[in-house]
């Protein structure tokens, strides 16, 4: 019965994750512009938002923001600007994708540079969302079993929700990667564009979130 449960979990974390949002807009825009091995980095901080996220949400931090208008509040504008913020940038960005790496330690710097970028985006991104804190924590609740150590089947979810998100992501970021083939250099900057404009639209949609939504 655990095992049908645990399944359950899965299938939904696929469905959610799978619907575009902003982590899914940043890993297609930065396989596009970087390739696979530097979206890694984006994926890293997408798994390591969920961990974030879901930590909070076992700690009450998600009932907290559900209960006060005041810490919601906060939290919502912080990411509704950073959404905005980083959405403009992408739309402005000049869509150039990542030269080939060569041994000289200039490269290797800029390398490093895109990476942590590329890294602290995905993370933010997430972090700053007060939908995330809400949906964890109306959403695990749901296959949590009273009776049982409550730290032991948080760690599980969140291993299994991570895992369909790295999968996911890693999908999306292919898919960048392989388009800019079809649509030449200039379809990075199209792909920039596009998922700079979606940010920007997802963070202007995320003034309307309220503190019942999830």
């Amino acid at each position: 019965m655990m095992e049908l449960s645990l399944l359950t979990f899965a299938l939904l974390a696929l469905v959610v994750v799978m619907t575009p949002g902003p982590t899914v807009l940043l890993a297609l825009s930065n396989g596009s512009r970087f390739g696979i091995a530097t979206a890694g980095y984006g994926i890293a901080g997408a798994a390591f938002s969920d961990a974030v996220l879901i930590t909070a949400a076992g700690l009450g931090l998600g009932a907290l923001l559900a209960a006060s208008v005041f810490w919601f509040s906060v939290v919502k504008w912080i990411g509704v600007g950073y959404l905005v913020w980083l959405g403009v940038q992408m739309m402005r960005s000049s869509g150039q994708l990542e030269p080939v790496a060569n041994p000289s330690e200039d490269n290797r710097s800029g390398t490093l540079h895109n990476s942590v970028a590329v890294f602290r985006k995905s993370f933010l991104v997430a972090v700053t969302n007060p939908k995330g804190y809400l949906f964890f924590t109306a959403f695990l609740p749901q296959f949590l079993t009273p009776t049982e150590a409550m730290f032991q089947q948080y760690v599980t979810l969140a291993l299994i929700f991570i895992a369909v998100d790295v999968i996911v992501m890693a999908a999306y970021a292919g898919l960048g990667a392989k388009a800019v083939q079809f649509l030449s250099n200039r379809g990075a900057l199209w792909i920039d564009r596009i998922c700079g404009g979606l940010l920007v639209a997802l963070g202007l949609a995320l003034t309307f979130l309220k503190r019942a939504d999830v």
